[in-house]
C-alpha cells in the first residue's frame, strides 16, 4: 500500500529536482529573481560525530553552470564556479565516503549542457574550508549530458546523453566501461539499485531500460549481460529473483521482448552477427549460411547489388530482388537517423538549418522555437521550465558543425 505523508508547498516555482540522504531531502526549483536550481543532491550521513566538524552537506547546480556546497543551515561551504559550460544538468554524490584522521572525502559527480560528465573529490577537515577538486573530466558522450548517477559501491558512475547514449565510466580510473545504445531519443534519468546490481535509464522515447550488471556467474562486476522494457512489477520481480537468489527467472519475468543491440546501429557498423540476425527477422533464413561462410557484416551488407549476389551463388531472381528491396527499405529507415542526434532540432527532429541557443541552454531551429513561444509556450520543451527570456541566440559553431558534417555525406 502507498500512502500520501504530507505535501510540502514551500516553492513558488515548479519543482525542478529533489533527492534524499539518509536524514535530508532537499528540493529546487526555479525562483523568480534567480537562476534555475537544475539539480541537487545530499551528501550521505556520517556517523557519530566527526572531529567537530559539520556532519552534513548537500550540492545544488544551475543553469548558469555553478556548482555550490551548502550546509543544514543552508551556509555556503563552497561555490565552483563555471564548472559545466552553459549549465549543470544533474549532480550527485557518491553512496560513500571517505575519512582520515579529522578529515572527511566525498565523491561528486556533474554533468551539463557541455557534453562533459566531471568526478570531483569534495574534502573538508576541522577547522578548514570545504574545498572541491576536479578528478575526471569524462568525454565519451557527442551532446549535453542529462542525468548521472553512482553505483551502489560508488566504483561506477552512470550517464544519460542527449545523444540517446547510456555510459558506464570506471569511477577511480576516469575509464569508459561500456556504451549502451538501445535508447531511440534523449537519455533524461539514471538510476541505480542500492542492491542486485540494476540499473534504469529512462528516456523521451517513453520507455525505462532496466540493466543488470555482473559476470556470466551473476555476481556484480560491472559487466552488462541484459537490457529488457520491463513494467515496476517486472522491474519487482526481477529485483526479487535476485534478493532471494533465483537468478534464472530473470529471462522470463519481463514481458517486453529483449532488446537488439544492432537495430540502433547504423548499417555499415553492423557485425556479421549482427546481418545474421536481421535475416533471421526478415524470413530470410535460407540466406544465413551463404553469408555466414562469405563473412558478410553490415559494411558488405550495404554494398550488394545483382551481380555480387550471383557471384554469392543466389541465383534465385525472387530471392535475390526479396533481398535487395529489404535491404533499400532498411537503408532508407536509417537515412533520417544518420545525422549525430544534437543535429536536430528536439522540437522537429529534423536536421537544423538556423540553430539558435534558448535561454534552458538547449539549441533549437530558429522557425520551430520561435513559433514555440508565439504560442501559448513560455516554457523549456526541453524541461519545462518557464524562460527566463525568450531571446534567441545564434549558434554559429553548431551551424558550422551541421554544414562540415552534410559537406561530408
Amino acid at each position: 500500500m502507498v500512502s500520501l505523508i504530507r505535501t510540502l508547498r514551500h516553492h513558488t516555482d515548479e519543482v525542478s529536482c529533489c533527492a534524499f540522504s539518509p536524514a535530508l531531502l532537499v528540493t529546487g526549483s526555479a525562483a523568480a529573481s534567480a537562476l534555475v536550481a537544475a539539480s541537487c543532491s545530499a551528501a550521505p550521513r556520517m556517523a557519530p560525530p566527526w572531529c567537530g566538524a559539520r556532519r552534513q552537506m548537500f550540492v545544488t547546480g544551475c543553469s548558469q553552470g555553478d556548482l555550490k556546497l551548502w550546509d543544514l543551515d543552508i551556509s555556503l561551504l563552497h561555490a565552483e564556479k563555471d564548472a559545466h559550460d552553459l549549465g549543470v544538468t544533474c549532480c550527485s554524490f557518491a553512496p560513500h565516503f571517505k575519512i582520515e584522521g579529522c578529515c572527511v572525502e566525498f565523491r561528486l559527480a556533474s554533468c551539463g549542457q557541455d557534453s562533459q560528465l566531471k568526478i570531483w573529490i569534495v574534502s573538508q577537515c576541522e577547522g578548514a574550508a570545504c574545498t572541491m577538486k576536479l578528478l575526471h573530466t569524462l568525454t565519451g558522450q557527442s551532446a549535453p549530458v542529462l542525468a548521472c548517477a553512482f553505483s551502489s559501491g560508488g566504483e561506477l558512475v552512470i550517464s544519460g546523453s542527449v545523444d540517446k547514449s547510456v555510459i558506464i565510466y570506471n569511477a577511480n580510473l576516469g575509464t569508459l566501461l561500456h556504451t549502451l545504445t538501445q535508447h531511440d531519443r534523449y537519455v533524461t534519468a539514471v538510476a541505480v539499485s542500492p542492491s542486485f546490481g540494476l540499473i534504469a535509464t529512462g528516456s523521451m522515447d517513453r520507455s525505462v531500460n532496466v540493466w543488470r550488471m555482473g559476470d556470466e556467474d551473476g555476481q556484480t562486476g560491472g559487466i552488462m549481460i541484459d537490457a529488457y522494457w520491463c513494467s515496476w512489477a517486472d522491474y519487482h520481480a526481477v529485483s526479487e529473483s535476485y534478493r532471494y537468489g533465483t537468478a534464472e527467472s530473470q529471462q522470463t519475468t519481463c514481458q517486453g521482448r529483449k532488446l537488439p543491440g544492432y537495430s540502433r546501429l547504423l548499417l555499415a557498423d553492423w557485425t556479421e552477427q549482427d546481418v545474421q540476425t536481421w535475416l533471421r527477422e526478415e524470413e530470410l533464413v535460407e540466406l544465413v549460411s551463404v553469408f555466414k561462410s562469405n563473412n558478410i557484416d553490415g559494411a558488405e551488407l550495404n554494398q550488394l547489388s545483382k551481380e555480387t549476389l550471383v557471384e554469392l551463388g543466389i541465383e534465385s531472381l525472387g530471392l535475390c530482388g526479396r533481398l535487395l528491396r529489404k535491404i533499400e527499405a532498411l537503408k532508407a529507415q536509417q537515412s533520417g537517423s544518420e545525422a549525430p542526434n544534437h543535429f536536430l532540432c528536439p522540437i522537429t527532429q529534423e536536421l537544423m538549418k538556423d540553430p539558435v541557443i534558448a535561454a534552458d541552454g538547449f539549441s533549437y531551429e530558429r522557425e520551430a522555437m520561435e513559433s514555440w513561444i508565439q504560442g501559448k509556450n513560455k516554457t523549456s520543451p526541453m524541461t519545462n521550465l518557464p524562460l527566463r527570456t525568450t531571446l534567441l541566440t545564434p549558434n554559429r559553431s553548431l551551424k558550422m558543425a551541421i554544414t562540415w558534417w552534410k559537406s561530408s555525406q
